[in-house]
């Protein structure tokens, strides 16, 4: 009987636990329910059509949804925002109930390597939501700056030699009875028309390379007489220093492009080492295939450029040496041209350089393969070839 009465509590307690256990499931999921975040039906087909990277957040900030953007902007990761410039703008929003909307540039990556520039509008969605919409504003911000400081920079160097034109014409008129001063005068202000000439030229050929479209206009262009009237054409230049330009090796296979651009880029690189090489010294022009790319070399025996300076000489006016630069009549913009055509077509410009040792300028050109060179003997031209542009450096011909 004892044992029969201790089988039946057993049993009980048994049952007890069972339906303990279950009222304890069905608890914990109704908890879980109640704490999953609840977002208004088709919000989330919206947001995916808006265009735009998207976060929603709790009450708490933690990352209710993201959108792949905002992951890939760097502005989430896991369940939580990364920038507190973010969260600052939510707090705001959370408090006031006002929509926000900011500029921001905020650290990308881990790391905080590169900055990312992103339009946030910030709003509320019902009691316990705030909706973050962000729009990558990098490229046009950095496009925009870059224009902002061409044009000043246009109006300052064109402000130098046109205001010296004025100063050197009231001089000349004061000093009209005075032969030998009136021929000083005259000389100085030839020399300020020469350079703001060749400024006022090499802008507008930038504008041109803007809307310059080598993909549909271009051609098969053998570079050896591209070379040869580059270096024709500042034959007067070196001479003038007796600066010989030794021209060696060939290339045999075509690139595609505009030979024009291409020669003009070859005609800026040989007369800015004109302008650096010292009087009667040498300026080399090399020139192979080497690994389907089309190379070409330009050294001089200049003064050199530092390792810190060899970053920004392709940068629109930047000058490695302002003074001598107004001496050579050099206008800041030859080597950004020469970046941008070879750019444009595929290729890419390096420096080699050490201060005292002078510089090696190296251009690489891909080469067309056959197929390209079939469609252009007998269709429109089609686009070049997107081989890489890694290579060696060369030396070229040495000077």
């Amino acid at each position: 009987m004892i044992a029969l009465l201790a089988g039946l509590v057993g049993l009980l307690l048994g049952a007890f636990g069972v339906l303990a256990f279950r009222l304890s499931e069905r608890q914990r999921r109704h908890q879980i329910e109640v704490a999953e975040p609840t977002i208004r039906e088709g919000a989330a087909e919206v947001l995916s059509v808006v265009g735009r990277a998207y976060v929603i957040v709790d009450v708490i900030d933690g990352v209710v949804r993201a959108s792949p953007g905002a992951y890939a902007y760097g502005l989430v990761r896991g369940h939580t925002v990364v920038h507190k410039e973010l969260l600052e703008l939510t707090a705001r929003v959370r408090r006031d109930g006002v929509i926000e909307e900011r500029q921001l540039e905020l650290l990308r990556g881990p790391f905080g390597q590169g900055t990312i520039i992103v339009q946030v509008r910030v709003a509320p969605i019902g009691d316990d939501y705030i909706l973050l919409l962000a729009d990558d504003r990098t490229e046009i911000t950095r496009t925009e700056a870059m224009r902002n400081d061409f044009v000043a920079n246009v109006s300052h160097e064109l402000k130098t030699p046109v205001g010296a034109l004025s100063l050197l014409a009231e001089a000349i008129e004061g000093a009209a009875d005075d032969e030998t001063a009136v021929r000083r005068f005259a000389q100085r202000m030839q020399k300020e028309s020469s350079r703001l000439g060749a400024l006022v030229q090499d802008v507008i050929e930038l504008s041109r390379l803007q809307s310059a479209d080598v993909v549909q206009t271009g051609t098969a262009v053998d570079l050896n007489p591209v070379v040869a009237e580059a270096v024709d054409r500042n034959r007067l230049t070196a001479d003038s220093k007796d600066i010989e330009i030794v021209v060696g090796g060939s290339i045999e296979e075509k690139v595609y492009g505009d030979p024009d651009l291409l020669m003009t880029a070859l005609r800026n690189l040989i007369d800015n080492a004109i302008r650096y090489a010292p009087e009667h010294s040498k300026v080399g022009v090399g020139m192979r295939m080497r690994e389907g790319l089309a190379t070409i070399s330009v050294t001089d025996q200049g003064p050199g450029i530092t390792a810190e300076e060899q970053d920004r000489i392709f940068e629109r006016f930047y000058r490695v040496d302002a003074a001598r630069s107004r001496q050579t009549g050099g206008t800041g913009l030859g080597l950004s041209i020469v970046k941008h055509i070879i750019s444009q077509h595929g290729g890419e410009v390096s420096v080699w350089s050490q201060p005292g040792q002078g510089s090696t300028f190296t251009v690489r050109l891909p080469e067309m393969d056959q197929a390209e060179q079939d469609a252009e003997a007998g269709a429109p031209p089609a686009e070049p070839n997107k081989k890489g542009a890694n290579g060696a450096r060369e030396q070229g011909v040495t000077a």
